[in-house]
């Protein structure tokens, strides 16, 4: 079968799929539904097709590596919190939400053990979940599969670049003659079938002033805020951890980052355009950490510790890890901790449910709570 036949008869069916989506919505979409269709229309999306995604180097056909395909070692250092945090909670559950190829859920099974009963997986990709039903196979029934949340549920939560895939709105200030006047980004279908932005004045504001003449887009996550809130209501007992790139509210809105962060992945190369080859491509924004704390806050969580992945994962052993394993092994590793890799850019966010606040392993060291 010819793959680059197969991929341009997906694009074309999900474009046609978006253009009547344009169509009903009487002719302009706006960005963040663009974004939910271009990703998660059944069969057709770039999270919902059999497309490959997940790998270390392009020649494999992958988009991106993440870090439990770097390293084992990323989950293994993870583990040392899940378990702790299951300790304080008096829980025995894990939730891993967008469990990609499974590959961070074996590791954390294999790490932890007996200590966790059930093992639920939140998926609305069937490529992917049929990948990790592959992938958990030796774990047997502990493992779960849900489309959904329970009313109710206590455990452990877990997302490892989650937020940054959900959709966001854009927003756009044109300096100059129309300095002040907020628009918001959307897209429409021009008269040769393509997709073209369109803006439209909206009262939709940024949670912060951004000072400055110059033009300026950015995003709001109203959709990832969503999430968070609902997941605080379900969530009776336990804690949840957000890894994702992103920043606190200050640094996500500075009038230096006039461009935004909405990107896309393809070959492990990145583009900005998420308008071509839909499907085909990971459509992604950094998250604004201030806005998922307060989120959380806000529906009765408390926020126990925020930092950068690096002191994260040293504070939970990953040195120790990494002086006992192989040569190759310490090597991908060091660029989970390493400041130019993803020590820096990729941040923990760690949340309670529950009274009780407590200091969890993971922030000992280099917690940012206090800059969010």
């Amino acid at each position: 079968m010819n793959t680059s036949i197969d991929s341009s008869s997906l694009t074309t069916a999900l474009h046609q799929h978006i253009g009547e989506a344009i169509r009903q919505a009487g002719g302009w979409l706006p960005f963040d539904r663009f974004m939910e269709l271009a990703l998660y229309t059944p069969g057709l999306g770039y999270y919902a097709n059999g497309v490959p995604k997940f790998g270390e180097m392009p020649q494999s056909g992958s988009d991106f590596v993440t870090a439990p395909e770097l390293s084992p070692l990323f989950g293994r250092a993870l583990a040392e919190q899940v378990r702790e945090a299951l300790d304080t909670t008096g829980t025995d559950e894990v939730w891993e939400f967008g469990a990609g190829t499974g590959a961070l859920a074996h590791q954390l099974l294999e790490a932890l053990g007996e200590r966790v009963k059930r093992y639920t997986i939140v998926d609305l990709s069937g490529s992917l979940r049929a990948r990790q039903q592959q992938t958990l196979a030796a774990f047997g029934d502990k493992v779960v599969w849900a489309t959904q949340l329970p009313d109710a549920m206590q455990g452990v939560v877990v997302g490892n670049e989650v937020l940054d895939a959900m959709p966001v709105q854009l927003l756009f200030r044109k300096g100059g003659e129309q300095d002040g006047v907020w628009h918001e980004r959307g897209v429409v279908r021009t008269a040769d079938d393509a997709f073209a932005w369109e803006d439209r004045p909206t009262a939709l504001r940024p949670p912060v002033d951004i000072p400055g003449p110059q033009d300026y887009l950015t995003e709001l996550q109203a959709q990832g805020e969503a999430f968070v809130r609902t997941l605080a209501d379900r969530l009776k007992r336990g804690a949840a951890l957000f890894i994702d790139y992103g920043f606190p509210e200050a640094e996500y809105f500075h009038a230096q980052r006039h461009m935004g962060t909405l990107v896309c992945h393809r070959a492990h190369q990145v583009d900005f355009d998420p308008l071509v080859d839909v499907g085909l491509k990971d459509i992604t924004a950094h998250v604004n950490f201030t806005g998922m704390a307060l989120a959380a806050q806000d529906a009765g969580m408390q926020v126990l510790g925020y930092t950068n992945q690096a002191h994260f994962l040293l504070n939970c052993g990953i040195a120790t890890e990494m002086e006992k394993a192989p040569q190759k092994v310490r090597s991908q590793s060091a660029k989970l901790v390493m400041e130019h890799e993803m020590g820096e850019l990729f941040k923990v966010l760690m949340l309670g449910a529950g009274d009780e606040g407590w200091l969890p392993r993971g922030f000992a060291h280099g917690d940012r709570t206090h800059r969010l």
